[in-house]
């Protein structure tokens, strides 16, 4: 009997960033499709709270601790996810973020907080998974990208600059590793909505935003853990290097003005 699309049943991954948001939506998603998940999340209490949430409805997954990003740390997180059981096949690095600033008032504390969590995580997790995917001869290596790699937005140059080198290193890691049965791939996320949203989640805001986008709403989460669960899978075998856009087509017209005078607005 042939399995059915997307099943994931025997694998073991781990989601970074994964207690909330498009991190809490990919845990869920690949724990549906039979995977066990390593929710590695800065704030332990709040993926312990989705592991129970999982759990109580026959899923598996755990919460496991994720609170430094230096090489040594990343391996340790790595490695003991893998030896607990027995293999490791699908690494997600979602964790993400911006301590936003101008580029005239960005300090170095600033850049290398961006550079740390968005773009040097995504070497570390990629290098401690390596030895333990070739054994198997399988290996997912994904990372959640933005937008932000190919367009600007003001107060977010450092943010861009690093999601642009994720995007680079995919390309890279994924030409090194294709002949092992691992392939690097990503997803570039445009506006989402998800806690946390600050300004962006105000409904005035909310609605300028969403006049801008040609699908005329903000994707979810779930738009992106989609996304990830197809390059996950079996099915994405002969897809690698490469990320998925997924912004409702915000990265399609040349100006907003064509979105205004396209539709009326």
């Amino acid at each position: 009997m042939q399995k059915p699309p997307f099943d994931l049943a025997g694998r073991v991954a781990i989601v970074t960033g994964g207690g909330r948001g498009i991190g809490a939506a990919i845990v869920t998603r690949l724990a549906q499709a039979g995977a066990t998940v390593a929710i590695a999340n800065r704030t332990p209490d709040v993926a312990e709270a989705l592991a129970r949430e999982l759990a109580a409805d026959g899923l598996a997954a755990q919460s496991v601790p994720f609170d430094k990003l230096d090489r040594a740390s990343l391996r340790l997180l790595v490695d003991g996810v893998a030896v607990r059981h027995g293999r490791l096949d699908i690494i997600v690095h979602n964790a993400g973020g911006c301590p936003w600033s101008s580029l005239e008032e960005l300090d170095e504390a600033r850049l290398e907080e961006a550079l740390a969590l968005n773009l040097s995580a995504s070497f570390w997790l990629a290098q401690a998974a390596i030895p333990h995917m070739r054994a198997i001869g399988f290996g997912r290596i994904l990372v959640t990208s933005s937008v932000s790699a190919r367009v600007a937005m003001g107060g977010g140059a450092h943010y861009s600059a690093a999601k642009a080198g994720v995007n680079a290193f995919i390309r890279g890691a994924a030409f090194e590793l294709a002949r092992d049965g691992i392939t690097v791939n990503g997803v570039e996320a445009g506006f989402i909505e998800k806690p946390g949203r600050g300004t962006m989640s105000q409904p005035e805001n909310k609605a300028k935003l969403e006049r801008f986008i040609p699908m005329g709403h903000m994707g979810s989460a779930d738009d992106i853990a989609c996304a990830m669960l197809y390059l996950a899978s079996a099915e994405a075998e002969y897809v690698t290097g490469q990320t998925i856009v997924v912004d409702g087509g915000s990265t399609l017209p040349e100006t907003g003005f064509a979105v205004e005078r396209q539709w009326g607005l």
